[in-house]
């Protein structure tokens, strides 16, 4: 009780050294916790987000649990008892297995296909071949709506069973409601079956999920109510009974990653219980597609979420260590005092683990709920620093985040506790000459650990620079966003094993700053240089703190903003503009398989040999092009362009020839709707499109192209596709990249592979075995007169105002035939609500407001503990004539020579880091593949909103140190010293 009741005392005389350390602790605890809350968070969301889109592309509900049946068993008794075991398993250990929201189940019986023939061949044509099967669907009459005649009754006729058909049926069964039918089949019916048509159904709503086949199948069927065929066909044998099918629509909206497990092992089980009754079975589930590889992205999610937090973690572990290591120095001379009373390193230990301990509890009681409120900011991140009003993620505590605060703490209270290890060594005499040592070096410098984490930084560096060479080389690709842990970690070691560095030098910089003039520095300046010179190593946490974070916050902007840009470019370039889509033209082209498929006349400019056989010629095709003026009057359109795309176009250039794809364009119209990034072609893009509407036959060709047959401008190329006779064109430039061409070859198409002798020429003049895409633009007016009039997309360029949805309901309202719709802005916003970048943006938005809070905390603690403990000193300063205006004067400057220097260094760091490793992201981007090319994006709103940040920080502790100064009364710090 007694070591209770010490600890306790002697933590409330350390209050505010307390109070930071738990702070510290309860960052670390909410951002460990945030990690697997955010991860099922942002997959749930993703897991609805996928099936709604699997809904949309395949047009079928996403929640389908469906099984089939057929019985090939001889004994019709055995067959109805399997199926009533099934019916048992379906319902009540199936759809239970789960645990989701029912909104229909169906159960279908169908029989053996009879042969029908009419009970009065008079009045039905009876040479008709009728083959049909009875058919019940468990809650049919809930769900479908008479046509035509009656519903049947519950009790049959004697004889006589009354039975539906859908509308198909009357035209393929030929045949009328109110027409009796005769099953006999002597092999397996005792006595002939009657049926007669009473009705005819349809679907009561077309969206209605019952309703799992088009009515269309039930085209051959007899449709019975289910209570009848159950009794006399299952029970009584009248017919056999051969089929089952059990059909279950859950409500995947409530679907969670818990549910994913159990979707799959419930599906599994199903699929092996039926297995074992039946020889022939069927299941289906849509989900499970997409539910298979959930997996795999929780694992992909959960390293990305460790990798990007590394950063912090250092900062958050350096931060406890330097408070701890602050109480402890604090405490130095009472562990000395206990340790030459006789008590045991093990003995002192303990006491501040249990100072630990109760802290921990703390943190682990609070960390979470602010892990909630970090998983909520990182869903609401469009980038960084920058948040958006975005649906709220659905986010909860579970025992996995407890698990991840327990860890941490664990592993934070192992660093609080290293400086007591390294405390409890030392003597009451060894800490007095300690105390007497003032410029003993720090761990760091040492042990030369800052050395060591350069060099393993630069090794890193550099076996990623190879790795991306290997990729070029050889023409590899990441099939899938993959980040290496090691392209957080590494910049990281790299940020603070070059503060470290720094400051080994920087003691030795202001001694020579101080050497230089210290016959002219005026007195503040000279006690600002001396203390700082001589007591370099107390200054190295905060200023490893301040540069360290404004490295680590620069490099973050960096790196988001450049993945953020460069996905956004990537679809504005592949799209061409904000709008591309197709438009249906009317042509008198004869229906699909009716035509002849004749090659028609080759475009090969008339210098390629002449077939051995010529095919007939195929008729060609007139295109009726429809009125382009509404499209540019569309609300939100700022500017529309003609687009003529030909893929595989034919071109000749003397005895060579080729393809390449064909673009005709509108000069002036496309120049101001097309988009592409400044600086990748050698002139600005509209001195190409100039250039091109100087002569109508002139062309633009890609490098791609020019290198491959050696051409240049000046000269010609014939060109044209099939059916087409071909054109000569003028070459009057060449470009590496055009609006929406990707001049990268495709390595998973093998056509992309060409033979030694028919790829492209390398640099060094040897051929190279990749088949490059090759590119021709020309005037489209040109193509049009002198090839064909073919169907072209069209391009649009939207106002800043307007909105997609805007230009689709004008789309609906003025009936214009729509085939293809590209449109860039719903990329973007798909690709901003991708939960890698999402966690790019929120998680590096995170650890920088995260370490200037700590930093902020850990700079107010040191300069408010360095300013108690030398009160003596300004005290003597006071009375020896130093004025307020002159003390303060040397605090503004002993900020500026540690503070000021590490918010340069900073500075530095996190441009040289941002310069040598964000282009390694490539190896995690599919930026091998990347148009326009991976580029390092830096933008000074970051860096002012990084300096705002910062400078705020610093002034309002200037003010608080300031405002302590004040205070101190002379008479009080001679009396202090007196003592």
């Amino acid at each position: 009780m007694a070591l209770w009741i010490m600890m306790i005392r002697k933590m409330a005389k350390n209050k505010w050294l307390e109070l930071s350390l738990l702070l510290g602790l309860v960052i670390s605890v909410g951002l460990s916790s945030s990690m697997p809350i955010y991860t099922s968070a942002i997959l749930q969301r993703l897991l609805i987000k996928d099936l709604e889109i699997l809904q949309t592309n395949t047009l079928q509900y996403s929640g389908i649990f469906w099984t089939s049946v057929y019985a090939s068993d001889q004994d019709p008794a055995n067959t109805v008892k399997k199926l009533r075991q099934s019916d048992t398993y379906m319902t009540e250990k199936a759809q239970p297995g789960f645990q989701l929201p029912i909104k229909t189940f169906v159960t279908e019986r169908s029989t053996d296909r009879y042969k029908m023939v009419p009970a009065d061949p008079s009045r039905i044509d009876p040479g008709v071949n009728r083959s049909v099967d009875v058919v019940s669907l468990s809650g049919m009459e809930e769900h479908a709506v008479l046509k035509d005649g009656v519903w049947p009754k519950n009790q049959s006729d004697p004889g006589v069973y009354e039975v539906l058909v859908v509308e198909d049926a009357l035209s393929n069964l030929k045949l009328v409601v109110g027409n009796e039918f005769i099953v006999s089949d002597e092999e397996q019916l005792k006595q002939p079956v009657r049926f007669k048509v009473v009705g005819v159904i349809d679907r009561k709503s077309y969206d209605d999920l019952y309703w799992y086949n088009y009515l269309s199948s039930y085209r051959s069927s007899f449709l019975i109510p289910y209570d009848i065929f159950d009794k006399d066909f299952m029970e009584d044998g009248v017919l056999r009974v051969r089929s089952t099918v059990w059909y279950t629509a859950f409500d995947y909206t409530q679907m969670s990653l818990d549910s994913i497990s159990r979707f799959i092992t419930s599906y599994q089980r199903t699929e092996g219980f039926l297995g074992e009754l039946f020889e022939n079975t069927s299941m289906k589930a849509p989900a499970m597609q997409t539910l298979g590889g959930y997996y795999a992205k929780e694992a992909k999610l959960r390293l990305m979420l460790w990798s990007l937090n590394v950063p912090v973690m250092i900062m958050l572990a350096y931060y406890l260590f330097m408070v701890s290591n602050l109480i402890t120095e604090r405490q130095k001379t009472e562990i000395a005092v206990l340790r030459s009373r006789g008590a045991s390193r093990l003995q002192i230990v303990l006491s501040y683990l249990m100072e630990g301990f109760l802290l921990g509890i703390a943190a682990l009681a609070a960390g979470p709920f602010l892990g909630l409120m970090l998983t909520k900011m990182l869903g609401s991140s469009n980038g960084f620093l920058e948040f958006v009003q975005r649906s709220a993620l659905k986010v909860q505590l579970s025992g996995e985040a407890y698990q991840y605060g327990l860890i941490a703490v664990i592993c934070s209270m192992v660093t609080t506790i290293l400086p007591v290890l390294f405390a409890t060594r030392t003597t009451i005499v060894g800490h007095k000459q300690q105390m007497a040592r003032q410029h003993k070096p720090s761990f760091w410098h040492k042990y030369y650990v800052d050395i060591v984490l350069v060099g393993i930084s630069l090794y890193g560096l550099q076996s990623f620079r190879r790795r991306m060479a290997d990729l070029q080389s050889l023409g590899l690709d990441a099939s899938d966003l993959q980040i290496d842990p090691l392209l957080f970690l590494v910049p990281a070691l790299f940020v603070l094993g070059c503060a470290f560095l720094i400051l080994r030098i920087y003691p030795l910089l202001v001694r020579l700053i101080y050497a230089a003039g210290r016959r002219w520095w005026p007195p503040s300046l000279y006690s600002t240089l001396l203390q700082v010179g001589r007591s370099a190593s107390q200054y190295q946490a905060i200023m490893v703190f301040l540069s360290v974070t404004l490295a680590t916050g620069m490099f973050s902007a960096s790196a988001a903003r450049t993945i953020n840009k460069n996905a956004m470019e990537k679809i504005m370039y592949t799209n061409g503009a904000d709008i591309a889509m197709q438009i249906k033209w009317e042509d008198d082209a004869p229906p699909p398989g009716m035509g002849d498929e004749g090659d028609g006349a080759a475009a090969d400019g008339g210098d390629s040999p002449a077939p051995s056989v010529l095919p007939a010629p195929k008729k060609k095709v007139q295109f009726s092009e429809p009125p382009f003026l509404p499209l540019t009057q569309l609300p939100g359109v700022e500017q529309a362009a003609k687009v003529f795309l030909k893929k595989d176009a034919a071109f000749s250039i003397g005895k060579d020839s080729g393809n390449a794809l064909l673009m005709g364009i509108d000069t002036d119209a496309f120049g101001q709707t097309a988009w592409l990034r400044n600086g990748l072609l050698d002139h600005h893009f509209n001195e190409y499109l100039n250039l091109l509407g100087s002569n109508p036959s002139a062309v633009l060709i890609s490098r791609t192209l020019a290198d491959q047959y050696h051409l240049k401008p000046g000269d010609h190329i014939n060109t044209g596709w099939r059916g087409v006779q071909s054109a000569m064109f003028n070459i009057y430039g060449i470009v590496d990249y055009w609006p929406s061409w990707n001049p990268n070859p495709n390595f998973s198409d093998k056509s992309a592979v060409s033979s030694p002798t028919g790829g492209a020429a390398g640099k060094n003049g040897k051929v190279s075995k990749v088949k490059y895409p090759m590119l021709i633009v020309g005037n489209l007016p040109y193509i049009q007169n002198n090839l064909a009039l073919e169907p072209y997309d069209v391009w649009m360029k939207l106002k800043p105002e307007a909105t997609s949805q805007q230009l689709y309901q004008a789309l609906e309202d003025k009936q214009i035939p729509v085939t293809k719709l590209d449109d860039a802005k719903q990329m973007l916003i798909r690709a901003k609500n991708d939960p890698f970048l999402m966690a790019i943006n929120g998680v590096m938005t995170l650890g920088f407001l995260i370490s200037i809070t700590i930093s902020f905390c850990g700079f107010l603690l040191y300069w408010i503990l360095s300013l108690s403990g030398r009160v003596l000193q300004f005290g003597i300063l006071r009375a020896m004539g130093i004025s307020f205006r002159q003390l303060l004067s040397m605090l503004i400057g002993e900020q500026l020579m540690t503070s000021g220097a590490a918010i340069a260094m900073g500075v530095l760091l996190g441009g040289t880091a941002s310069r040598l490793f964000v282009p390694m992201f490539q190896l995690s981007l599919q930026s091998q593949s990347q148009v326009p090319p991976f580029q390092v994006t830096f933008d000074p709103r970051d860096q002012l909103q990084l300096f705002i940040i910062v400078g705020f920080m610093l002034l309002l502790g200037l003010f608080i140190l300031g405002s302590m100064l004040s205070r101190i009364k002379i008479h009080q710090a001679v009396k202090l010293g007196e003592d």
